[in-house]
């Protein structure tokens, strides 16, 4: 929640090219004003952390979106990670050092793509367009669609959407699989819950779309227990869990890895071949002084 991590594994699921266009354009906005204040974490030792980590996550959840993921670290003081539509998942520098392990950092990715899956903010965004409707700028943009008026204002603020007790319990259950079948414990989303308790949210869940932590913690806790087959394997002794790596100082972003490939500035962009002076620009070849000395019929008479 430098570089970016840009993973994907294998054929992306299908769906509404539509759907598709908004959700990249929402994650489009995100991007640029995270960039526009300065937090993008361009180079950092944490990449060479999060990167093999991510790439686990990836390879089972890249399959199911429709675009790749991307991890991207952004500097923020307090431990966070969020999804925006477009597969970035922002990974703050805090929660870097607040995980205190591998399976703790893999639950909350886990959790994070589990709302890109789902299109949570695209389907939120539909129950909520009635408030969206009043500003059209990005609507025309967007050729005047109900989705480009309901994308108005969601790009600057996804990090910020909420969803409901039940959307963030769904991606809690959908993390815990993914997390299982990268190999990660997911034991260690209930660990990253209990260090929250008391300090992520408020005391009573009514207060909050979010489930307080010890009831999300309870919620995991009985699906690891109703599937002996996939969870029975993990330990829930936190003291088990996978160390996370020492940063690499040297680590930066491969070159490809970043945003999608076609943002930035057209090559077209820039000063036109043809501006400049024109050629014929200047002293025309006969200005200057005429020829100096005196006319020779002047002479004449001087020497007459």
């Amino acid at each position: 929640m430098a570089a970016f991590v840009a993973l994907s594994s294998g054929a992306a699921v299908a769906s509404d090219p539509q759907q598709n266009q908004w959700e990249m354009q929402i994650g489009q906005q995100q991007f640029m004003q995270l960039a526009q204040r300065g937090e993008i974490v361009q180079s950092s030792p944490y990449y060479s952390v999060l990167e093999p980590i991510a790439a686990r996550i990836a390879a089972v959840a890249g399959p199911q979106y429709f675009t790749p993921f991307h991890f991207i670290l952004v500097n923020e003081a307090s431990p966070n990670a969020f999804a925006v539509p477009g597969g970035n998942v922002y990974v703050t520098t805090a929660m870097m050092t607040f995980a205190k392990n591998q399976d703790e950092l893999a639950g909350v990715l886990c959790h994070e793509v589990s709302h890109d899956i789902h299109h949570d903010v695209y389907n939120n965004a539909h129950k909520t367009q009635g408030l969206q409707t009043a500003a059209g700028v990005l609507g025309m943009l967007m050729g005047g669609t109900m989705l480009g008026q309901m994308a108005v204002g969601l790009g600057a603020g996804a990090q910020a959407m909420t969803f409901s007790r039940s959307v963030e319990s769904n991606a809690d259950r959908a993390g815990a699989y993914t997390c299982a079948q990268a190999g990660f414990n997911p034991y260690g989303l209930v660990w990253l819950f209990q260090h929250f308790q008391g300090k992520a949210h408020g005391s009573l869940e009514m207060l909050s779309d979010h489930p307080r932590d010890d009831h999300r913690v309870s919620d995991l806790e009985n699906l690891f227990h109703s599937d002996p087959a996939t969870f029975g394997r993990f330990n829930a002794d936190e003291s088990q869990g996978t160390p996370l790596a020492t940063p690499s100082p040297q680590q930066g972003y491969p070159p490809q890895q970043g945003y999608p490939p076609q943002q930035g500035y057209p090559p077209q962009q820039g000063y036109p071949p043809q501006q400049g002076y024109p050629p014929q620009q200047g002293y025309p070849p006969q200005q200057g002084y005429p020829p100096q000395g005196y006319p020779p019929a002047l002479l004449a008479l001087r020497s007459g």
